[in-house]
């Protein structure tokens, strides 16, 4: 009885298979960057609180934040890693903030969910001004 071979060309198809399947993997893991805890574990110096627009709000896309200054001197904080996936939010327009791996919308102002399918809002994170800067997470 002779022992079957797989032929060159069902290796080439397999290796390519195992390829895509691990891009896709990749990507469906939130591949924009989302690793780690969703909010920070220690304090974050963002910088200026300049920075944040009053009505408004601005990503820290490397932080994984989102900062918004609803009222002079009111700011909010939110974790910018979706609740559905665990990507990282790409944008914040006119007052929504986007998430590009499925579309969720969340309210900048609240992290409350506009459009799923995320299904919880962004979690808050604590914030505050100090000496002019913004500092969010623990002890904030």
């Amino acid at each position: 009885m002779s022992t079957p071979h797989a032929s060159r060309r069902t290796v080439l198809q397999g290796a390519a298979l195992a390829g895509v399947a691990g891009l896709c993997a990749t990507a469906c893991e939130g591949g924009t960057g989302a690793k780690g805890p969703a909010v920070p574990t220690a304090p974050v110096d963002l910088g200026a609180v300049g920075e944040v627009p009053v009505g408004g709000a601005r990503l820290y896309r490397e932080q994984r934040l989102l900062v918004a200054q609803p009222t002079e001197g009111q700011y909010k904080a939110f974790s910018a890693v979706c609740t559905h996936a665990g990507c990282v939010v790409d944008k914040v327009q006119d007052g929504k903030v986007h998430c590009p791996c499925h579309g969720s919308l969340f309210d900048a102002t609240t992290g409350k969910v506009l459009q799923g399918p995320a299904g919880a809002p962004l979690p808050s994170v604590p914030v505050k001004a100090d000496g002019g800067k913004l500092i969010a997470g623990p002890a904030a």
